[in-house]
C-alpha cells in the first residue's frame, strides 16, 4: 500500500500529531460537557502528550488551560492556578495573545473560586489587553475564534458573581449580550443562570426568576450536564425561597423541561 511505504518526513509527523492532538481536545471537552471529568482529564493529557511532540506551542497552552478550567470547575482552585501558571509558561513568547488571554481568563476564574478579589480582577484585566492586542493582530489559530468580547465578558460575569460583586457581574453581563442564543446556546443560557442568582446575592427574586426562566427556554434545546449544572446551582440558591410560587412554579419547570432533581 503507497500509505505503507511511504517516508515519514520530521514535518509530516508534526502534523499527525497536531491533528491528534486537536481530536484529544474535542473528545475532552465533550466529555467536560457530560460531566464525565475523568475522561475529560485523560483526553486533555493524552492531547498535551500530542501538542508537544508536534512543538505546537500555542495549543499546549491552550490545552494546559482546559485542563485549568476543568480543575477549577471541580473546586480545585489551587490546581487550577497550577496549571494556568503552567500554561504561560508552555510557550513564553511565542505563545499568541489571544491564546494567553483565554489562560488569564481561566486564571480569573480560579482566583474568583478562591475567594481572591484583587487577583482574580487584574487577571481579568490582562485578558481583557491581551484580547484588544489580538484583535490587532488577527494572527491566531482558528480554534480560539470563540474567544471575542463578549465571550470574555461573559465570563467575567461568573468571575465577579463568584466574587460576591453583584454591580460588576451585571456590568459584564451587558457587554456579553452581543452573543447571540442560537449561536452561543450553552455560553448563553449558563451566563443568564449565572446572572440570575447574582440578582439572588442581591435580594432581587423577581429579577432572578425571569433570567432562570429564559435560562431554561434557552437550554432545553441542548443535551449538556455541564449547562444543566448551571441552572441547578440556580435552584439551589433559591431554596430559601421554595414555598413562595413563583419559586415552585419554576421549580417545577426545570424538573420537567431539564431533568434536574429540585
Amino acid at each position: 500500500m503507497p500509505l505503507l511505504s511511504g517516508r515519514l518526513t520530521s514535518g509530516t509527523e508534526r502534523e499527525l500529531c497536531s491533528v491528534s492532538a486537536e481530536l484529544a481536545r474535542l473528545a475532552g471537552w465533550a466529555a467536560l460537557d457530560v460531566g464525565r471529568h475523568g475522561a475529560a482529564f485523560h483526553h486533555f493529557d493524552r492531547a498535551l502528550s500530542w501538542s508537544r511532540q508536534a512543538d505546537d506551542t500555542d495549543l499546549s497552552c491552550y490545552i494546559l488551560a482546559t485542563m485549568a478550567l476543568l480543575a477549577t470547575l471541580r473546586d480545585c482552585p489551587a490546581v487550577a492556578l497550577d496549571l494556568t501558571q503552567g500554561s504561560v509558561e508552555e510557550g513564553g513568547s511565542r505563545v499568541k495573545a489571544r491564546v494567553l488571554a483565554f489562560t488569564r481568563l481561566v486564571e480569573a476564574r480560579a482566583h474568583a473560586r478562591a475567594g481572591d478579589a484583587r487577583s482574580a480582577s487584574a487577571a481579568v484585566a490582562t485578558s481583557e489587553r491581551l484580547l484588544e492586542r489580538a484583535s490587532e493582530q488577527d494572527d491566531a489559530p482558528r480554534w480560539i475564534d470563540f474567544l471575542t468580547h463578549p465571550r470574555l465578558a461573559s465570563d467575567a460575569a461568573e468571575v465577579y458573581r463568584d466574587l460576591g460583586n453583584v454591580r460588576a457581574c451585571l456590568t459584564w453581563n451587558e457587554q456579553a449580550t452581543a452573543m447571540a442564543p442560537d449561536d452561543f446556546t450553552r455560553s448563553v443560557g449558563m451566563r443568564l443562570s449565572v446572572v440570575a442568582t447574582a440578582h439572588l446575592q442581591n435580594g432581587e427574586l423577581d429579577e432572578a426568576l425571569a433570567l432562570g426562566h429564559r435560562s431554561v427556554d434557552i437550554l432545553r434545546r441542548v443535551d449538556s450536564n455541564r449547562a444543566r449544572g448551571y441552572v441547578r446551582g440556580l435552584t439551589v440558591a433559591l431554596e430559601p425561597h421554595r414555598n413562595t410560587r413563583p419559586v415552585r412554579v419554576f421549580l417545577t419547570r426545570a424538573r420537567r423541561e431539564l431533568g434536574l432533581v429540585v
